[in-house]
């Protein structure tokens, strides 16, 4: 048991303070019985720094903490152009995705596509989504995360694991999307405290008691080619990250799908009490975004002189936390597992909307009473939790940097999903078959090529089935119509306007960005 009697206080603290925050907001009034709008978006409720919030830590889980720190350990700062990338791409979502999908008042993105398309476009994305959520995202961040508490208190693999799941759902179940976003608020503010204490940490070990800038210069000094954004043809892991690809290329296919189209990402916005207060949201999970590498990746460089020779990269920031002291070290703890059990909530709530409302509630002619469909949504999240965590440890147990897994496996079908949303809003000629058939030919394309061209980076391929996933929507519906769908967006009734607080922290994310790939060139 490497957790001391006072870290494991300081956690029972933080338990026993989520659960009750959960179980307060989570109440309705005296007469009023929850329906699928409450359980699934908050009664469209949320304002903008609880969606922000919600966004991030529905976002950063131990995939990022533990596993983009195992490839900062193994790679360097290069990874965190996911991060930093991420954060233009949310001001994106905000001015041209999300007035669309508010002006439709949809629950899913399955649902929008048969909005847009027909019905056989929901079903099929809902169930391809259903997979992906079950079987790579919540096996992933429950293997990673009890990867964390292994290490720090020594409990087994599987028991750590089932403990995530019991914590996620004793203050998830009941309250739903609304339970989940506004406890989001105190898992953000922990992540950021403990995560920014571990960093200064580990740079003031390597500053030789000089302090934090001293630490960083040494570890600059000392490990240099772990600084490299955009990485040379010749560099070890450039199938990883080619170079330029992460400015220009696949890297934004990847952000665009993740943040623009990802159910259980998205479902925060469209819980918002307005566009206005979304985009507000949005643009305070940018900043906070720009903030992540400092939290998830540099620590994970800095393990590469503190703790040379580990046996897997993703143990590097586990093996840091119990270099930090006692009390501090429960803190951190506590921190790791509200990002864990924070997107374990967020993933298993958006399981259960997609389940409900785009497959259960679409069988037969029968209306099925509110009510219902929130019994329905739970039972859901209970059974996906029960499957991720029988199939995580075949499915993860022998990856050494699980982060580039997830994202290379992702990597076969967003093309074809980015494909599908931005022609079915911005092009009004795009059939349902046109669809389709990028959304299809993804999966076709991305492993012909993988097994066909294995040396192109998967990212290039992203980047490249991308243009052809395209190319064959376009051909596709104009050889089968060529004319203006009925289901078209009527983009002359979107409001696409912005306020000037956001163009202006959209114009600050942008001149940041440049500020960092500048110095890190």
């Amino acid at each position: 048991m490497e957790l001391t009697t006072v870290d494991l206080s300081v956690f029972a603290l933080y338990v026993v303070t989520l659960f009750t925050i959960a179980m307060l907001v989570s109440r309705e009034k005296a007469g009023h019985t929850k329906d699928a709008n409450d359980y699934f978006l908050a009664g469209n409720t949320l304002p903008w720094w609880a969606i922000g919030a919600s966004l991030i830590a529905a976002n950063i889980s131990a995939e990022q903490i533990i596993g983009m720190s195992g490839s900062g350990y193994q790679i360097g700062l290069a990874i965190a152009s996911y991060e930093w990338m991420a954060a233009i791409t949310l001001i994106i979502v905000g001015k041209y995705f999300l007035p669309i999908f508010l002006k439709k008042k949809i629950y899913t993105m399955p649902q929008f596509l048969e909005y847009r398309f027909d019905g056989r476009v929901r079903l099929t994305m809902a169930i391809f989504w259903l997979g992906v959520y079950v079987f790579v995202n919540l096996t992933s961040v429950l293997w990673l995360g009890a990867l964390a508490v292994n290490t720090m208190a020594g409990v087994d693999m599987f028991y750590a694991m089932l403990f995530l799941c019991l914590f996620s759902i004793a203050y998830s179940l009941y309250g739903g999307l609304k339970a989940v976003a506004f406890t989001d608020i105190i898992q953000v503010v922990l992540l950021i405290f403990g995560g920014l204490f571990l960093t200064f940490t580990t740079l003031s070990m390597l500053g030789d008691g000089e302090g934090v800038i001293s630490g960083l210069n040494n570890l600059m000094t000392r490990a240099p080619e772990k600084f490299d954004m955009i990485l040379a043809p010749d560099h070890p892991h450039y199938v990883d990250l080619p170079g330029l690809s992460v400015l220009v290329g696949g890297m934004w296919v990847m952000n665009l799908s993740y943040w623009g189209f990802n159910q259980y990402i998205i479902q925060r916005t469209l819980a918002a009490k307005s566009l206005r207060e979304g985009q507000k949201g949005i643009a305070f999970a940018a900043f906070l975004k720009l903030l992540m590498p400092i939290i998830v990746v540099l620590p994970g460089i800095a393990a590469y002189l503190l703790l040379p020779g580990l046996e897997r990269p993703d143990r590097a920031y586990p093996e840091l936390m119990l270099l930090m002291p006692q009390g501090i070290r429960g803190l951190i703890f506590a921190a790791v597992i509200a990002a864990i059990v924070s997107s374990v909530a967020s993933m298993t709530n958006s399981i259960a909307t997609i389940f409900t409302m785009d497959i259960y509630n679409k069988l037969g002619n029968k209306q099925h009473d509110p009510a219902h469909l929130v019994k329905v949504g739970r039972l859901v999240s209970l059974l996906s939790l029960v499957i991720a965590l029988v199939t995580a440890k075949p499915l993860l147990g022998n990856f050494d940097q699980a982060f580039q897994y997830i994202q290379e496996f992702t990597g076969f079908f967003t093309p074809g999903i980015v494909v599908l949303f931005l022609l079915g809003m911005f092009w009004n000629k795009t059939t349902a078959n046109g669809g389709l058939a990028a959304a299809l030919g993804s999966a076709v394309l991305s492993f012909g090529f993988k097994l066909w061209w294995p040396q192109l980076p998967f990212m290039d391929r992203v980047g490249l089935v991308f243009i052809l996933c395209g190319l064959l929507a376009i051909l596709v519906s104009l050889v089968e119509q060529n004319k203006v769908q009925p289901k078209a967006i009527e983009l002359a009734d979107v409001n696409f306007v912005t306020s000037k607080g956001y163009n202006i922290a959209g114009v600050a994310v942008a001149l940041i960005l440049i500020a960092e790939y500048s110095a890190w060139w």
